[in-house]
C-alpha cells in the first residue's frame, strides 16, 4: 500500500516515488555557540540534507527548576545520568534570539528549515519565520494541546512515536485531523539515547504505514547509517537523524549525531536503497540484456557434414546465446544434420 504524497513546500514533496527526504537535526550540537550551530547548517548543506530541525524551548517552557527526584535523568542513563531536567535544557535549548539566523542561513543554501515546538509560544515565534513544517517530538505526542495548535496552523506535521504506545499514537494523529489536518508524515522511533539497533523493531514501518494511511518514516537514534538504509527497503519516505561537527567536541546529544561525511554517505546510501527497491514483479531490467547475450546455448563444436549423428561430442551448450536452448539438447541427440555446418555455429532446428 502507497500513501497519498504530501507536498511540504513548494518544491519539496514526500511520497514513495521520490528519493527519501533525509532531515539534519541540530538540536544541542551547538554546545551554545551561534557560530557552531550556523557551521553545522553549513555542513548539513554541504552534505546533501535538503531540511534541517532545530528545537524551539527554554528550559522553563518545557519543565520546572526542581530537585525532586521526579526532575532528575535516571542514573543509569547512558549519556544524561542523575542530571537534573532543567540543567539538561538549559544546556541544550537553541536560544530562541538565533532562529531567525539560523533559519536565514538555511534558506541561503536551498534548504527548508523547520523545528520542534514544545509550547504554544514556541509555534507563534516559528509562525513568525514563515515556518513551512513542524515537528512534534515523541515525548510530546500526547500533548493534545499543542498538537491542536500545531495542527491548526495548516502546515505539515512530521510526528514521532518514540515510546508511544500504538493507542496513543492513533490519539495524536486522529487529534490532528479532527483540525482538518490530513498533512501528517509519522516517524518511527525509538526514544532511546543511544538507540541500539535491536531496538529499532523496523518491521513496524510498514504496519503504521498502513494502518494510519500516512507517509511513514524513521527518526533514528542509533550509531551509523546502516538502520535509516534498511528502514527505507521497508518504506521509509524521511529519515531523521541528529548532526554535530564531530562527536570528539562533546555536547548532549553528540554520542548518537552523525559527522558531516557520515550525514554524506546516509544521503548518498539512502537514495541508493531507494533506488534499488524497483518492482514487486520479477523482471529483466534493460542492464541484463547484455548479460542475457552472454547465456549458454547449444553450438556445433566441431566441423560436421549433412548426415552426420548429432551427439555429445559434436553439440554442446556453452556460452554465449543464439542458438537452441540447453533444456532441447536430450531431443537433439541422435538426430542426423541436414546440412554441413562449421564448429561454432549456432544450432537451429533447421539444421537437423
Amino acid at each position: 500500500m502507497s500513501s497519498a504524497p504530501i507536498r511540504l513546500t513548494s518544491d519539496v514533496s514526500v511520497s514513495s516515488e521520490h528519493p527519501p527526504l533525509v532531515i539534519a537535526e541540530v538540536s544541542g550540537n551547538h554546545n551554545g555557540d551561534l557560530g557552531r550551530a550556523l557551521a553545522i547548517v553549513d555542513a548539513a548543506a554541504e552534505a546533501g540534507a535538503p531540511l534541517v530541525k532545530f528545537q524551539t524551548y527554554t528550559a522553563d517552557t518545557i519543565t520546572i527548576d526542581s530537585d525532586r527526584p521526579e526532575f532528575l535523568v535516571g542514573s543509569d542513563h547512558a549519556l544524561w545520568g542523575a542530571r537534573r531536567l532543567y540543567d539538561l535544557y538549559r544546556e541544550a535549548h537553541t536560544p530562541w534570539s538565533w532562529h531567525e539566523q539560523l533559519f536565514a542561513r538555511a534558506r541561503e543554501h536551498g534548504m527548508v528549515p523547520f523545528s520542534s515546538p514544545f509550547d504554544a509560544t514556541a509555534v507563534d515565534l516559528l509562525e513568525s519565520l514563515g515556518s513551512d513544517i513542524y515537528k512534534i517530538a515523541s515525548l510530546e505526542i500526547g500533548d493534545l494541546a499543542l498538537l491542536r495548535t500545531v495542527a491548526r496552523t495548516g502546515k505539515p506535521v512530521v510526528l514521532s512515536n518514540g515510546a508511544a504506545t500504538l493507542e496513543e499514537t492513533a490519539l495524536a494523529i486522529e487529534t490532528i485531523r479532527a483540525e482538518g489536518n490530513e498533512q501528517i508524515v509519522l516517524l518511527h522511533c525509538s526514544s532511546s539515547y543511544p538507540a541500539s539497533p535491536a531496538e529499532s523493531n523496523l518491521r513496524a514501518i510498514p504496519t503504521l504505514r498502513d494502518a494510519f494511511d500516512v507517509q511513514i518514516g524513521l527518526s533514528d537514534h542509533t550509531p551509523g547509517i546502516g538502520v535509516p538504509v534498511a528502514a527505507v527497503a521497508l518504506g521509509a519516505t524521511v529519515i531523521e537523524k541528529h548532526v554535530t561537527l564531530a562527536r570528539a567536541d562533546g555536547g548532549v546529544d553528540s554520542g548518537f549525531s552523525l559527522e558531516p561525511d557520515e550525514l554524506a554517505s546516509l544521503v548518498r546510501e539512502t537514495r541508493a536503497g531507494w533506488e534499488a527497491l524497483g518492482q514487486a514483479t520479477p523482471r529483466i531490467t534493460s542492464g541484463e540484456q547484455q548479460s542475457r547475450a552472454l547465456r549458454r546455448s547449444l553450438y556445433v563444436v566441431s566441423d560436421v557434414q549433412a548426415g552426420d549423428t548429432v551427439t555429445a561430442e559434436v553439440v554442446r551448450s556453452i556460452r554465449p546465446a543464439g542458438g537452441l536452448e540447453p533444456r532441447e539438447l536430450s531431443r537433439v541427440i541422435g538426430r542426423r544434420f541436414t546440412a554441413d555446418a562449421a564448429a561454432g555455429t549456432p544450432l537451429s532446428w533447421d539444421l537437423l
